[in-house]
């Protein structure tokens, strides 16, 4: 009797003996082509869920398989260990953010270990080592001494519930706070800020070269907004000097002026505001605060756009009519100049207010005439526009701003959407700005010699959520560096986004005391060649992380070709449990434990593999259970037939042929499906050629090869077979195994005929055979024959080898 496939006891043994070895330990010096693979460092918040496990087995999978094809593969790992929730679990249990962190780093290493993922963990890097946060803020002095990193007051995203700033991409779509879910209000507060903005084109015009999901890209560009058209200036009726300047895309439907609005934020406001609209303004001005920039954005219909009427008046230069200056809610300070000219006819939100305050609405193009809408958005020739009228959309557009540049009150420009970083963090654990302020020489940078400013551990968390640093004496006041008098130290700490913005660059070389990495080992390392995290992180990280590694080109921290940190980038489904998101936070959790002991951690990854191509999202229900029990019996049979004393039998002579060149044409196809993401049809087509093993005979090359194939993918039970059909044997260092093209050629297809869309005949061809050998040997066919029964033929349409229509 065949000995008893026991997973566990298996995948222990050699996960301890690849820690052992140190497989998958890469040097810099490594002489075979590099391979970078790269899962995003997780926020380490306990054991591994579902979806770590999805995320790290296709990682996992790349490297044992690039690695397999002869490749040196960089796979480190690190942990993204800042960040509010270690903060707020300390709120609740009383516990030090950074014990409570390094013990949640140790139970998901663990997990992640368990699984059997290989990485090299001499290179592990954690955002809270002062390393690491030292390197931190020598980058952010680097910026502030180029201008990158600055200092403002302005109206911030303020979440109550955290007791921080949000940046804007942390603002959920419908005002909340992606954390905590509370609505998030406005606050003036003076902040830190990156420049991002002046990478605005860069960001933009490089996606193109990406090898990135389309859907990432698209998300990419429109949150940069890039928007080309003309700013020009609106005299303000009654106030000598002062103007309104508005930015549009299409100053071709300025005939159709009949108001302007201004953000409630904008300085003009308080200066033109009427005394007998005063109240009305700023009671609205009140109201606005209260809503983030998302609702106040929001094309929503059936949300009412609320506004005031300022009482002031400003010209419309193209007419030569007043046009009253209104106050509304979906114009923001921090997009253009904070003021539009509302044009009704032409865009919805204008419409929609005009119907709500009786404001004229003047067409300026000449819809279609099925046109049954309200502003209507589309092109056509310019009416009601006196000297454009007749143009085209493009034509009336340059037209249009000619005519402003000739009268000196208007200019072609581009606006974007993107805003500058905001970096600061009313947060204790964070890596701390380093920067102090004294009273005679102002900001002064923390000098090197002193770096990093490290978190004092001696703090108190109060109840209000306000950092500790704020009321933490010592680390509060400190000497200034320039003059020695009293300075105060910076009491909010970096966005963890800006650990997050590098540290795949320190993996590289994490060795080195004298820099953030060596130019040595970017050159060899860099590109990232495939990165892999969620569709959630396209805006925040994936954008930061090209902004960083464009700034380090540019200040000379990192190479000045190396101007994109990631070559390609493969975003996995989520996993959904009842119709949300897997996640901690929402109480939602499957772990992954109780399969490892009960079919083990090569099962789990089959199930992942097998369950649905990995960009989709993948639901955990009532029948996954029985999808990895399946998985799992899987494996069984290929234990069984694998084993040498195997009671499968062989293969004889003519069946021997066939199961050759059915592993041949197997290689080929997994290869291919490999190399396509596409993880699920290549299980299934092992789980095929293992039931053909089982019905024609086994062969040691079938075997061999059914093995090779399945090591990325189950490599403790693929390693076991291995070593005790070939003894001191080691499977992850073979060669990836290649097809015999000829072998792999197949001497026969079978092509479906079909008559009127209905199968009539199945005929074995030739799997080269031409449009007119298919439809000779079609329509010679009896059965064929039997259902035209006489009936003139329309159309006969041939797809060889598959398929052969007759239309009669």
């Amino acid at each position: 009797m065949a000995e008893a496939y026991e997973p566990p006891l298996i995948e222990e043994k050699w996960q301890a003996r690849w820690a052992d070895q140190g497989a998958y330990q890469v040097d810099n010096d490594d002489p075979r082509p590099k391979f970078y693979v790269l899962c995003m460092y997780p926020y380490p918040s306990g054991p591994a869920h579902q979806g770590h496990v999805r995320n790290y087995t296709f990682g996992d999978f790349i490297v044992r398989h690039r690695t397999m094809q002869g490749y040196a593969v960089l796979s480190p790992m690190g942990f993204d260990s800042f960040g509010l929730p270690a903060e707020n679990a300390a709120l609740k249990t009383a516990t030090h953010p950074r014990p409570f962190t390094d013990a949640r780093i140790e139970e998901l290493k663990g997990s992640i270990r368990r699984l059997g993922a290989m990485y090299d963990w001499r290179r592990e890097v954690r955002s809270h080592d002062p390393e690491y946060m030292k390197w931190n803020q020598v980058i952010f002095q680097r910026f502030l001494e180029q201008g990158i990193a600055y200092r403002k007051n302005a109206p911030v995203n303020w979440c109550p519930g955290c007791q921080t700033v949000l940046a804007n991409e942390q603002v959920l779509a419908d005002g909340t706070c992606e954390r905590s879910g509370d609505v998030v209000t406005k606050r003036d507060l003076e902040q830190w800020f990156f420049k991002i903005t002046d990478y605005a084109d860069e960001l933009l015009d490089d996606l193109d070269n990406l090898e990135w999901p389309e859907r990432v890209k698209t998300m990419q560009r429109n949150w940069i907004g890039r928007s080309e058209g003309a700013e020009f200036k609106l005299a303000i009726d009654g106030h000598d000097g002062l103007a309104i300047h508005v930015f549009t895309t299409r100053p071709d439907t300025s005939f159709g002026m009949t108001y302007v609005v201004l953000a409630p934020e904008h300085p003009l406001v308080v200066q033109i505001t009427t005394p007998d609209q005063r109240a009305y303004v700023d009671d609205f001005k009140l109201r606005v605060s209260h809503a983030s920039d998302v609702e106040r954005q929001s094309t929503d219909n059936a949300l009412e756009k609320r506004g005031a009427f300022t009482g002031a008046f400003a010209t419309n230069p193209f007419t030569g009519r007043p046009v009253p200056i209104y106050i509304a809610d979906y114009v923001l300070m921090t997009y253009g100049t904070g003021a539009i000219m509302a044009v009704p006819g032409e865009d919805q939100r204008d419409w929609d207010f005009a119907k709500a305050y009786d404001l004229p609405i003047i067409r300026t193009v000449q819809p279609p005439s099925d046109f049954d809408g309200e502003a209507y958005t589309g092109d056509g020739p310019a009416i009601n526009s006196e000297w454009l009228d007749g143009l085209e959309v493009t034509d009336a557009k340059r037209t249009a701003i000619e005519w402003l540049e000739k009268q000196g009150i208007g200019r072609r420009t581009i606006n974007y959407r993107l805003r500058d970083w905001l970096v600061s963090r009313q947060r204790y654990w964070g890596c701390p700005i380093p920067v102090v302020y004294c009273d005679t020489d102002g900001v002064v940078p923390v000098p090197a010699e002193q770096l990093p400013v490290l978190l004092p551990d001696d703090v108190e968390f109060r109840p209000t959520g306000e950092s500790p640093l704020k009321s933490h004496e010592a680390f509060l006041h400190t000497a200034c560096p320039t003059c020695g008098g009293p300075a105060r130290r910076e009491t909010d700490t970096m966005d963890t986004f800006v650990d997050s913005s590098w540290y795949f660059l320190r993996f590289c070389d994490p060795w080195t005391p004298q820099a953030p990495f060596t130019a040595a080992a970017v050159d060899k390392w860099m590109a990232v060649d495939q990165y892999i995290g969620g569709i959630e992180h396209a805006i925040l990280h994936l954008m930061y992380a090209r902004f960083y590694t464009k700034a380090f080109a540019d200040l000379g921290i990192g190479p000045p070709e190396l101007r994109e940190p990631f070559k390609r980038l493969f975003t996995q489904g989520m996993i959904r449990m009842g119709g949300t998101k897997m996640s901690k936070s929402k109480g939602n959790l499957v772990a992954p434990s109780q399969y490892f002991e009960k079919v083990g951690a090569d099962a789990l990854r089959l199930y992942h593999l097998f369950a649905g191509p990995p960009a989709d999202d993948v639901d955990w229900s009532d029948q996954t259970d029985e999808i990895i029990d399946g998985c799992a019996r899987f494996l069984q049979r290929v234990w069984r037939l694998a084993l040498p004393d195997t009671n499968v039998p062989r293969g004889e002579d003519a069946d021997a042929i066939q199961v050759t060149r059915a592993t041949h044409r197997l290689i080929e196809r997994v290869s291919d499906d490999c190399d396509r993401w596409s993880y699920n049809t290549a299980v299934a087509a092992l789980m095929e050629f293992t039931n053909l093993l089982y019905k024609q005979g086994t062969t040691d090359e079938a075997v061999d090869a059914l093995l090779l194939l399945l090591a990325p993918m189950t490599p403790h039970v693929a390693a076991e077979l291995w070593e005790r059909r070939h003894p001191g044997g080691d499977i992850h260092a073979q060669r990836w195994p290649e097809a015999d093209p000829d072998l792999a050629k197949l001497q026969s297809v079978t092509m479906v005929v079909q008559v009127n869309g209905k199968v009539r005949d199945r005929i074995e061809v030739d799997p080269g055979i031409d449009d007119a050998e298919a439809e000779r040997l079609a329509l010679s066919s009896p059965k064929v024959q039997e259902a035209i029964d006489g009936a003139s033929t329309k159309k006969i349409v041939a797809r060889p080898p598959r398929l052969v229509n007759i239309v009669v």
